[in-house]
C-alpha cells in the first residue's frame, strides 16, 4: 500500500444517482432482445409487459408507451440511423449496439414523437446512465443535442438524397426500408410515385388489432360487445379494436371460439372454401398450417358443411400451436407433423388444399417491422425451393376438379406469380382461377385472376393468392 497521502476530492456537485425509468428501461430491453437474440418484439414485448405490470405496476399509459418507443424505434431504424450518423465522429458500425440502441430510443422521442424536446433528452440520457452509465451517457447526451437541432423533416431535406436524383434511396431514407424492399414493392406495385409512398407509409403505421368470430363457435355480435370494437371492413367474420386492447382478456379469444387474425388471412382462407367445386366437398387439407390462424379458421367452416381437415405442420412446436388452435372444433379434424413437400397421404387425397408457405414476410412489415432490416435480397433463394416444393405438393394432393389455394404473406413477385407460373409450366393439368369474385365487395384487385391485397389499400397485410383447379 502507498504511503502517499490521499488527495482531497475536488469541490463540486455531489454525484446524483441516475433516476431508472422503468418505461424506458423496458423498451431498450426489447430491442436488445430484438438485436442479439434475432428476436421479434411482438413475441418480445407481451412477456415484459406482463412482468411489469406485476412488478413496477405498469399501468395502460405505461405500457402504451413503451410499446410506442419499440416500434417506432423499429419502424424508423433506417431513418434515424442516417440521422445519427450525421451527428457522430465515427462510422455507425464503430458505434456499441447498446449505445446506437440508446440513440435510436432518444431519436424517436425527439423526431417521431410529441415528448417535449429536453424531456426526450434528459429521459434518455438518464436511460444512458442506468444501462451504460455515465462516460457513454455523456456521448449520447452530445449527440442528442444535436439532434434536437432539427424536426424530422428537417433532418430528412438534410440526409435523404432528392427524389428527382434517386427515387429509390429518397423513399428508403424517407420511409425507413432497405432499397432493395422499396425497389421490389415498387415493382410489384406498379404505378408511380403515390402508390408505393401510400405503401410504405402504411407499412409504418401501428396496425388495429383484429379478430375473427371462428364460425359455429363465436359471433361477431358478441365480439362487437367490447369496448372500442367495430366492424371488420370485408371479413363477416372480422372485428377490429379501433383502440388496441388486450385480445387475450376477451372471453371467446381466451376459449379459443375467436383469435386474433389480420383481415386479409381470413380472406384468403375464405375464398379458398368458398371456391367453385366440382364432384365432392368432403376432404380439406392445410398443408402449411402452423401456426394454426388459417386452419382454426378452415376447420369452423369445414365443421359447418360436414368436411374433415388434416392439418398438417412439418415443424413440431408449430404443429402444437396448430393442434391448439383447433381444440374444441366442432367438426372432425386431425392434425400431424409431415412435410408437404413430401405428403404423407395419398395422391389426389383432398378436395380442397391451402398451402400459405414460408417467406420473407415482406407483407407484414407493420406487424413485424424489424423484419425489413433483418432480410436479405438472397433469402428469396433460400424460399424459393421451398414455396414450389410446397405448390407441387398440394396439386399432387388435390384430386381432379378440386381446388389448391397457394397464398404468401409477401407481395414480392419473386414469391408470388413466379412461384405459380413455374410450377404451373410443370402441371398442364391445372388452371388458375379468378380469385377476385371470392371476395365480394373487396376493391382494388388488379387484373386478376391471382389477388395481391395491400395495407394502403385494404387495411390488411399484404398477402397474396392464386387459386388453382386441377383438371385433369
Amino acid at each position: 500500500m502507498s504511503d502517499q497521502p490521499r488527495r482531497p476530492r475536488k469541490p463540486g456537485k455531489p454525484y446524483r444517482r441516475p433516476q431508472k425509468d422503468p418505461v424506458r428501461i423496458l423498451a431498450f430491453d426489447a430491442l436488445r432482445a430484438v438485436d442479439e437474440r434475432d428476436a421479434y418484439a411482438n413475441l418480445v414485448l407481451p412477456p415484459l409487459l406482463r412482468k411489469a405490470r406485476e412488478k413496477d405496476g405498469f399501468d395502460a399509459r405505461d405500457a402504451a408507451l413503451a410499446t410506442e418507443l419499440v416500434y417506432g424505434t423499429l419502424r424508423r431504424q433506417g431513418t434515424y440511423d442516417a440521422v445519427i450518423a450525421e451527428c457522430v465522429d465515427r462510422p455507425l458500425r464503430e458505434v456499441d449496439p447498446p449505445v446506437l440502441d440508446v440513440l435510436s430510443l432518444g431519436a424517436h422521442q425527439l423526431l417521431g414523437t410529441r415528448i417535449p424536446a429536453h424531456a426526450a433528452v434528459s429521459a434518455t440520457v438518464e436511460l444512458a446512465r442506468v444501462v451504460l452509465g455515465d462516460g457513454r451517457a455523456k456521448f449520447v447526451n452530445a449527440v442528442l443535442r444535436k439532434i434536437a437541432q432539427h424536426d424530422l423533416d428537417g433532418w430528412l431535406e438534410r440526409v435523404a438524397p432528392p427524389y428527382d436524383e434517386d427515387p429509390e434511396d429518397h423513399l428508403a431514407v424517407v420511409h425507413s426500408h432497405p432499397r432493395w424492399v422499396v425497389s421490389a414493392l415498387w415493382d410489384s406495385l406498379g404505378g408511380g410515385r403515390a402508390g408505393i409512398e401510400g405503401l410504405l407509409r402504411a407499412d409504418n403505421e401501428r396496425p388495429e388489432v383484429t379478430l375473427v368470430a371462428r364460425p359455429g363457435r363465436a359471433t361477431t355480435a358478441e365480439l362487437l360487445a367490447e369496448e372500442a370494437a367495430v366492424p371488420g371492413r370485408w371479413s363477416p367474420y372480422a372485428v377490429r379494436l379501433a383502440e388496441g386492447g388486450e385480445p387475450g382478456a376477451i372471453d371467446a379469444v381466451r376459449d379459443g371460439r375467436a383469435g386474433v387474425q389480420d383481415e386479409g388471412s381470413q380472406l384468403v382462407a375464405l375464398a379458398l372454401a368458398n371456391a367453385p367445386l366440382e364432384g365432392d366437398d368432403k376432404r380439406w387439407l392445410d398443408g402449411c398450417a402452423g401456426p394454426g390462424g388459417k386452419a382454426a379458421l378452415l376447420g369452423a367452416l369445414a365443421a359447418q358443411r360436414g368436411a374433415f381437415l388434416l392439418a398438417s405442420e412439418k415443424q413440431p412446436h408449430r404443429a402444437g400451436l396448430v393442434a391448439r388452435a383447433l381444440d374444441g372444433n366442432p367438426g372432425p379434424y386431425q392434425v400431424i407433423t409431415a412435410d408437404g413437400t413430401r405428403p404423407a397421404w395419398r395422391p389426389g387425397s383432398f378436395d380442397r388444399v391451402l398451402v400459405d408457405v414460408p417467406c420473407t414476410g415482406l407483407g407484414a412489415l407493420r406487424r413485424r417491422p424489424e423484419a425489413r432490416w433483418r432480410r436479405r435480397p438472397d433469402d428469396l433463394d433460400g424460399f424459393a425451393p421451398l414455396q414450389r416444393g410446397l405448390l407441387r405438393g398440394a396439386l399432387e394432393s388435390v384430386r381432379p376438379g378440386g381446388v389448391v389455394g397457394y397464398a404468401t404473406c409477401s407481395p414480392h413477385l419473386a414469391e408470388t406469380r413466379a412461384v405459380v407460373a413455374d410450377v404451373l409450366k410443370q402441371h398442364p393439368g391445372a388452371e388458375l382461377l379468378d380469385a377476385r369474385p371470392l371476395l365480394p365487395g373487396v376493391p382494388d384487385l388488379g387484373e386478376g385472376p391471382d389477388v395481391q391485397l395491400w395495407p394502403h389499400l385494404h387495411g390488411t397485410d399484404a398477402m397474396y393468392l392464386a387459386l388453382i383447379r386441377r383438371t385433369a
